[in-house]
């Protein structure tokens, strides 16, 4: 049974940083492309960052590029985000997902994604 735990959220102010965490199990860890999204009141779900883990690539969407960065630890089974000059625009819902890398699912696509977290509250105001 696949299963996503994230943590890390919170309340931040403008400028500040978060790093949210995605442990994750029930599946072979490195056959799969994780993914963090967002949804914000009012707004569709979005892909923010993205990391198959089996070839290594990551996405990132053009508004987090350079304020955010993925990694994975291989050995825990965990996804980071680690979010930088945090703006109130990235006040959402910060969700993980999972898809097998051979479903080639795409980051801006979070239909393409099978498995989900309960998401984490990221909260930027001064």
């Amino acid at each position: 049974q696949v299963q996503l735990v994230e943590c890390g959220g919170g309340l931040v102010q403008p400028g500040g940083s978060l790093r949210l965490s995605c442990a994750a199990s029930g599946f072979t860890w490195d056959s799969f492309t994780i993914g963090w999204f967002r949804q914000a009141p009012g707004k569709e779900r979005e892909g923010v960052s993205c990391v198959n883990i089996f070839e290594g690539k990551k996405f990132y969407t053009d508004s987090v590029k350079g304020r955010f960065t993925i990694s994975s630890d291989n050995a825990k089974n965990t996804v980071y985000l680690q979010m930088n000059s945090l703006k109130p625009e990235d006040t959402a819902v910060y969700y993980c997902a999972a898809e097998d890398y051979t479903a080639q699912a795409m980051c801006i696509m979070p239909g393409d994604f099978t498995f989900w977290g309960q998401g984490t509250q990221v909260t930027v105001s001064s």
